[in-house]
């Protein structure tokens, strides 16, 4: 096991990180930005270190400044967390060239998983089941034209190097393709650099259902079954839960075989999500694989009793799994609690939390890095907290979130709560019965305080 483990990260993730390590009698290490000297993972980790200002590309994306801290303080792993350097296969080498270990995917992996055409190619390979689409990067425009004349409209256009929506273009049109594939292709280079692009066919009436996977360093794997994401808003989740309730339990086997033939395929080390598209008539399609905790990992947490962040710090440390699958005893939510205001396009609102009240009680979680009085910084992701309720079934969950957001008071900055609390009442989430697209046709209702 591990003596020190440097996390490169902030927020509520760096500190759901430190929590389970110190269950577990190992040091901890917190790095921060200017902007987070206040922020809680610095006060309960047993070291800290500045390695930059606010900015995310002068601090917690600067590999040099990381690795510096972990070496100075005689870190012998990283944890990364999601986002920033999680799926980044350079700083995952250069971990492993000085020695330290990166708890997360090894740098082929990461590559290898992470480039999207790269890899549905090799999902392809393994037999898991791929949108229709190209083979691989389209050249030129008209090849991208003849595609889709072959397949036929709408097609899904998606930067190879994408993620958060970015590059994504759906085309319902053939007289509209060409706008759309200039601007997917202009976004996707502002944002990564890399403007190069593949096509898919557009599922219709998609649910967005991940399978949770953990793989050893023997090249076993086993799933801990799925998750429903289909609530999102410009391909940004806004609320989760596990099970699916469009699961059916032969469903969940073949997509739980599936995530695992696909994990021992790679030989896959670590915590991974299988994403998938699943079209209204239960087909379903591999869509991408994330080399990293997810955000959403408290729910698979929560219905199947079993600490994901302390498998991850085992299979790095070289334990072997069991290999054995896991199936949902319970029902959880989570719904992500943003300092966004909802009746105004969901506008960032950074500022300092006047007043804060956390809901308890039994089946009740918050993962939060955030405390009356804190300063919630404009240079990161707006996500705060994390509210989590879990039960013996569905309807008895989303009463539980209902009471628990009545409860949930964040006074100083505007939150997404009221979004969630309206959610909870709406009769397509209550049926279950809702896609990708749900967020187009939902209106949030003003309430007067």
């Amino acid at each position: 096991m591990f003596k020190k483990i440097l996390i490169a990260n902030r927020g509520e993730i760096a500190l759901r990180v430190i929590r389970t390590c110190r269950e577990i009698g190992v040091k901890t290490v917190a790095v921060y930005s200017t902007a987070d000297a206040e922020s809680l993972h610095v006060r309960f980790a047993d070291e800290a270190v500045c390695i930059g200002p606010p900015a995310s590309s002068e601090s917690y994306l600067k590999m040099s400044a990381i690795l510096a801290a972990a070496e100075i303080t005689n870190a012998d792993a990283i944890h990364p967390g999601y986002g920033f350097l999680a799926e980044n296969a350079k700083f995952s080498k250069l971990c492993e060239e000085h020695g330290i270990k990166f708890i997360g995917a090894t740098a082929e992996m990461i590559s290898q998983m992470g480039d999207k055409a790269s890899a549905r190619a090799t999902m392809k390979a393994a037999g898991v089941p791929t949108i229709p689409g190209s083979e691989g990067i389209l050249e030129t425009f008209e090849e991208a034209e003849k595609l889709a004349d072959e397949m036929g409209y709408p097609v899904m256009l998606k930067a190879t190097a994408g993620g958060g929506g970015k590059g994504m273009r759906a085309v319902w049109e053939k007289e509209n393709i060409r706008e759309l594939w200039d601007s997917a292709r202009q976004e996707a280079f502002a944002c990564f650099g890399n403007d190069a692009m593949y096509m898919e066919k557009l599922i219709e009436e998609p649910r967005h259902i991940e399978i949770q996977v953990i793989g050893d360093s023997f090249g076993k794997a086993c799933h801990l079954s799925e998750r429903d994401c289909s609530i999102q808003r410009r391909h940004q989740k806004l609320t989760e839960e596990a099970p699916s309730p469009f699961m059916t339990p032969q469903l969940r086997k073949k997509m739980g075989d599936a995530a695992v033939k696909a994990a021992e395929y790679i030989s896959y080390e670590g915590a991974g999500t299988i994403e998938f598209l699943v079209d209204k008539h239960k087909n379903f399609y591999f869509m991408e694989m994330n080399t990293r905790i997810q955000v959403e990992h408290p729910i698979t947490e929560q219905v199947i009793d079993y600490d994901l962040i302390y498998e991850q710090i085992k299979v790095a440390a070289g334990i072997p799994i069991t290999g054995k699958n896991y199936f949902p005893k319970l029902h959880s939510i989570e719904c992500r609690i943003n300092a966004e205001d909802p009746y105004n396009g969901f506008r960032p609102s950074p500022g300092k939390i006047e007043t804060l009240h956390v809901p308890g009680g039994h089946g009740v979680r918050v993962d939060t890095h955030v405390y009356a009085g804190y300063t919630i910084p404009p240079n990161y992701d707006s996500m705060i907290a994390k509210l989590i309720t879990t039960a013996q079934t569905r309807e008895e969950a989303i009463n539980k979130m209902r009471r628990a957001l009545d409860e949930f008071v964040i006074e100083g900055v505007k939150t997404t709560i009221p979004f969630h609390r309206q959610l909870m009442d709406h009769p397509d989430y209550l049926a279950g019965n809702y896609t990708t697209k749900f967020m187009e046709d939902f209106v949030i209702q003003k309430i007067e305080d």
